[in-house]
C-alpha cells in the first residue's frame, strides 16, 4: 500500500520497533510520513530515519508531538526569556502512577524492550518537553530497576521507575523521578527554580505558577495568543498541500535529541556513572 502511486501520506501507528522500517520504506516511495511517537526502538534506528528524511527534503516528515506542557509552554519560554525567575539553576520533574503495580497484570507493551525499544516510562516526553523548554541535555547519571521481573511468563526488563540526574549546556542541573509502581504519589508536575523566584507546570491542570523570591507560588492565565490547541493533524496535512507552509514540529532531527538522551540514561544505568550524551 505504501507504494501506491495512490498514497501520498503514510501515518504510521505502530509500536516504537516498526518506525524506522516503515519509515525508511515510505520516505523511499516518495510518501510524506507522519510517526506516532517515541520516535524508534534505539538510536541507531531513529539516526536511519533522520538520514533518510535529510536524502528527501521535499517530503514532510514529523514525530507525534508530547502534549504535555502544550497548552502553556509557549508562556514558560517566554518568561524564562524575560528573566521572570532570574537565572535558572535547577529542576525537578517528577512522574509518578501505579499503573504496574499491580502484579498479577500481563506486561504492557511499554514494558517489553522487543516492542518499545529503549523507551523507559515517560522519560522521552519529558526529555523532549524539557529540551524545548531549556535547551539540550548533555550529561546524564541514572539509577532504576524492575520491581516485578515476570509477568504472565513474560520477562520485563524495562525499569518499572527511573531516576535521572541530568545536566543542561546551560548549566542548568535537573532531577527526573519518574515511576509506574508509586502508589498515591504525587502525578506529573515540574520545578524551574532560579536565582529571583520559581516556575512549576503541572501537567495534568496545565497550572503555571509563578513565584518571586521572598514571595509565593501564585497561578498565571496562559494569554490566548500563546496557547497552543492540538493541530497536529491539519498543521501536518497543510504541510503537505503547500510547500510554503510551516513545517510540524518535532522533526526528525529534535527526535534524534532526546532518543540520545534516553540511549545515555541507559548507560548511565549499566555503568553507574555519568555519560555524556552523544
Amino acid at each position: 500500500m505504501a507504494s501506491s502511486p495512490e498514497v501520498d501520506v503514510v501515518w504510521i501507528g505502530t509500536h516504537p520497533y516498526m518506525h524506522a522500517e516503515m519509515t525508511c520504506y515510505a520516505l523511499q516511495h516518495g510518501k510524506h510520513v507522519f510517526t506516532q511517537a517515541r520516535m524508534a526502538a534505539s538510536v541507531p534506528e531513529a539516526n536511519q530515519m533522520w538520514e533518510a528524511s535529510m536524502r528527501y527534503p521535499e517530503l514532510v516528515t514529523a514525530i507525534c508531538p508530547a502534549p504535555q506542557g502544550m497548552h502553556g509552554g509557549e508562556l514558560v519560554k517566554q518568561l524564562l526569556a524575560e528573566g521572570a525567575i532570574g537565572t535558572p539553576h535547577q529542576v525537578l520533574l517528577h512522574s509518578f502512577n501505579d499503573a504496574w503495580l499491580d502484579a498479577t497484570k500481563p506486561a504492557h507493551w511499554r514494558q517489553q524492550s522487543d516492542l518499545s525499544g529503549i523507551q523507559i516510562l515517560t522519560l522521552g516526553i519529558y526529555t523532549e518537553v524539557l529540551q524545548h523548554w531549556l535547551g539540550h541535555i548533555v550529561e546524564v547519571e541514572a539509577r532504576g530497576n524492575v520491581v516485578i521481573p515476570e509477568r504472565a511468563g513474560v520477562e520485563v526488563d524495562i525499569p518499572d521507575f527511573v531516576n535521572v540526574m541530568a545536566k543542561f549546556r546551560s548549566g542548568i542541573e535537573a532531577t527526573m523521578l519518574l515511576s509506574g509502581v508509586a502508589a498515591h504519589a504525587p502525578t506529573d508536575k515540574l520545578w524551574i527554580f532560579g536565582s529571583e523566584g520559581t516556575l512549576s507546570y503541572d501537567f495534568n491542570t496545565d497550572d503555571l505558577q509563578l513565584g518571586k523570591r521572598g514571595g509565593k507560588l501564585e497561578s498565571l492565565p496562559v494569554p490566548t495568543e500563546l496557547q497552543r490547541r492540538w493541530t497536529v493533524e491539519s498543521d501536518f496535512i497543510a504541510a503537505v498541500r503547500d510547500a510554503q507552509a510551516p513545517r510540524p514540529r518535532p522533526s526528525f532531527g529534535e527526535g534524534m535529541n532526546y532518543m540520545r538522551v534516553v540511549h545515555a540514561v541507559w548507560q548511565a544505568m549499566d555503568a553507574q556513572a555519568a555519560v555524556r550524551v552523544g
